[in-house]
Order: C-alpha cells, then structure tokens, then sequence
C-alpha cells in the first residue's frame, strides 16, 4: 500500500507528486489559454490593442465630461452617443466590403492611423481652449467611423493568424483585455482629468498608447482575402477578395447571414441580450433611488466579471456545440441580471452583475468565433462589419429601451421584467432553430490559407 511522506508537526502536508500532477492538469485545463501568444504576429496584436483598450476607454470617459463642462447640459452629452451611430452603421458595413477586397493589413493601418490622427485633433482642440461642443461631435463622428472600419478588418485577421483551433483562446485573450481595459480606462481617466489641464492629459495619453497598435498593424504581414465562387455561393468573390463593391457586395454578405442559421441565430441571441437585458442606463436611477450611491460600482461590475471569468476560460475553447453554449450564457446572463434588479443591497447586486459579466464573456468568445469560422474568408470582413454593427448599436437600442420604459413602468419592471423576457425569446428561438442548437465546431474545417508568422 502506498504511503503519504511524513510531515513533520505544524506544517503543511505534502502533496504526493501525483495529486500535485493532476492539481496542475485541472488548473490549466480552467485557466485563461495563453497558447495563441505564441504566435508572433498575435501576441503583438493583442499588445498593441490591449494598450488601444485603455486608451480608448479613457478618451470615452473624457469627452462626456468636457462636452457637460462646456454645455452644462445632459442633452449635448447624448449627443455624443447619437454622433456616432450613423458613421458606426455605414463604415461598419461598407468597410466589411473594403476588407474583402484589399489586402486587410492596408485597411487596418489605414483605419488605425485615422483613429489616432482624430485622437491628436482632440488633443488639438483641448490645448487651443477652442471650447467647441460642435467640433467634439464631428471628432466623435470621424472616430466612430475609423472604429468600425478597423473593428471589420481585424475580425477578419485573426482566423488567418491563428490556427481555427485556437480561435476562441485568441477571442478569449480580446476579450479580456477589452475588460481589463474598460476597468483602468476609466481610473486613468479620473486621475488625469482631475490634474491641471486634464483634457490634454487625457487624450494625450490615449494618443501615446494607441501608438502601440500603430507599431503592431505595421508588423502584420500582408492579408489578401481568399476564397471562390464555389465555396460561398454567388457572392462574386474571387481568390483575390470580392471586386464588385458597394451595395451588392453588402448584400452578398447579409444574404449570406440569411441563408445561414447558425450565424443569424447568433446575431439574434446577441441582439435580444441586449436591447431587453442590458440594464446600464438603469445605473444612474438605480443608485439614486435603491442603494444611496454607488453607481461606480454597479458601472465596474459587468466588466470585472468578465475579467475575472476570462482569468479562468481555459475550458471555453473545448467545448463542440458552441451554439448551445452561446444561448445558456445569454440565458445565464439574462437571469443574473434579472436577480440583480430584485435586489436593494448594493454589494448584492454588484456581485450579481459580476455573475453576468462572466456570462457575457463567454457569449462575446462564442459569438465571434462562430463568425470567424464559420464563414468563408472571402465574406469575412463584410460579415465582421454586420457583427461590428450588431455589438455596438445593441447597447445603444438597450439603452433607449431601459430609459424609456423605465419612464412608462418603473424601475423594476425594466430591469428585471426585461431581462426575463430576453431568457423566454433566447431558449424559445435556440430550441426551434434546430442547426443553431446542434452547431458542431468541429465540422470546421482548418482554414487552408495563414498568414506567414513574423
């Protein structure tokens, strides 16, 4: 019979190196896959991005509060969110049939290099005292744009940079450092902004991080689209990319979503997230009326969630049916917000949004990488664009939904009646639309053509 080692009185028991194997296993079998930082090309995109995340969330935070100091009203300050929506829509598109077309580097670049030349015009107006609320919003407008344009390209890079094996792990590692970056963006912002001239501290520091991104879509080798007429259906697509352009190329690529109900399912699920469970503009009254203060807190607490689920998302790449996964953790994350809004212990319900940032971070993994791999590379960029559009207008339709029926019903019933609604319509539709229900990854198959590691 095997024996444990002897420990000696008041110290701790040693672990037989077989159970010390096996801890090891199971912890890296739960913890955040960091395999796709291997890969050269990726590890700089994710660096370069990740340093991007933070900039971003503390430009986002500075232009409200410079648009309300100016204005002193809360209308100029909505404007802000309104300035962008058209841009967001059109480029997001139309830049998914740009990134099919051309070498998806170029536009990236192009995009990134725009972003941070509207960043330096912010900087700009903040230093000259220019105190024009007018001229933040066409900066925000300019920015939206170049966001989504960027955001299409770069969804359709990574398939081609990391093995389709390793999708979810890179998704994973976006995703989180998204998270990380929308928890400091804003302490950065509140530090700075509180310093003498603080606006130009502010988007002076997200000029100088986002050159990181800059230096990392520079040393990205040269990604022409691929694909053939056979492989996607009519969509006009050549093995050089899609050269017909304009409207019918959008088209091709929302027929394509039409025809495919793995992928218009999975936009679905993210829509009805949402528009009927996204609780974030509740926040405010919330805090007001329920818990005395802390609106702070309840705004952290979905992204600290997924930070901490990210942390531990090791098993999230091994799961096959990634159309079910997707659907149970919207549902998770829709009852966990549902339970939030019952509750009137601030502590208690920042926790449950915790649960449902976590939640959330597994759909957004399984959402994207079902996108990226399903679809052939020659619609990639137009299909990113939609998926740009879907993710970035839905909180704003949540937002709009949340505000005005709270208005019309009161608090509770937006916020927790929503969301239970969103659980009815996301297991209703997942269990009718039967291939979304039973979507197999691993039908997939490896994309034949990568871009060359450097």
């Amino acid at each position: 019979m095997p024996t444990t080692p002897h420990t000696p009185p008041g110290l701790p028991p040693v672990v037989p190196p077989r159970s010390k194997s096996r801890m090891t296993s199971a912890l890296r079998g739960v913890a955040l896959d960091t395999r796709p930082l291997a890969l050269p090309v990726f590890r700089r995109l994710l660096l370069g991005q990740s340093a991007a995340y933070v900039g971003t969330m503390v430009t986002a935070v500075t232009i409200p509060i410079q648009v309300y100091a100016l204005s002193h009203s809360s209308l100029s300050v909505g404007l802000t969110g309104l300035a962008g929506l058209a841009p967001l829509v059109f480029f997001g598109l139309y830049g998914g049939v740009v990134a099919d077309r051309f070498d998806r580097r170029a536009v990236y670049l192009a995009s990134a290099l725009v972003t941070w030349v509207t960043t330096l015009a912010l900087l700009f107006q903040a230093v000259a005292e220019l105190r024009s609320v007018p001229v933040i919003l066409g900066l925000v407008a300019v920015q939206a744009g170049a966001f989504a344009m960027s955001s299409a390209a770069r969804g359709a890079i990574i398939p081609r940079v990391v093995p389709t094996h390793l999708v979810p792990a890179a998704n994973t590692l976006y995703f989180t450092a998204g998270n990380v970056g929308q928890v400091a963006g804003p302490l950065v912002a509140g530090i700075l902004i509180s310093l003498p001239n603080g606006y130009c501290w502010a988007y002076g520091a997200d000029s100088l991080l986002f050159s990181l991104l800059l230096y990392s879509a520079l040393r990205l080798p040269s990604i022409m689209p691929t694909g053939s007429k056979e492989s996607i259906g009519s969509n006009g697509a050549n093995g050089s990319g899609d050269r017909t352009g304009g409207l019918r190329s959008v088209l091709d690529g929302v027929r394509f979503i039409a025809a495919a109900p793995v992928l218009w399912m999975s936009f679905a699920v993210d829509i009805a997230a949402m528009t009927l469970a996204m609780p974030t503009a509740l926040f405010p009254e919330a805090a007001q009326v329920r818990f005395g203060g802390g609106a702070g807190l309840l705004y952290s607490a979905i992204a600290i969630g997924s930070v901490s689920a990210g942390l531990f998302s090791g098993w999230i790449g091994r799961v096959r049916r990634q159309g079910r996964a997707l659907a149970i953790a919207v549902i998770v994350w829709a009852g966990a917000i549902a339970l939030a809004g019952t509750v009137h212990h601030l502590l208690a319900a920042v926790v449950l949004l915790a649960a449902a940032g976590a939640a959330d971070l597994v759909s957004a993994v399984y959402r994207q990488t079902i996108l990226q791999t399903y679809a052939p590379d020659a619609l990639r960029g137009r299909l990113q664009g939609v998926f740009t559009v879907v993710v970035a207008g839905g909180p704003l339709l949540g937002d709009m939904r949340a505000g005005a029926m709270a208005a019309a019903t009161g608090l509770s019933l937006a916020w927790t009646g929503s969301a239970l609604l969103c659980i009815v319509v996301v297991l209703l539709g997942a269990l009718l639309v039967r291939p979304f229900w039973t979507y197999d990854v691993t039908s997939v198959q490896e994309c034949p053509t990568r871009a060359t590691a450097l």
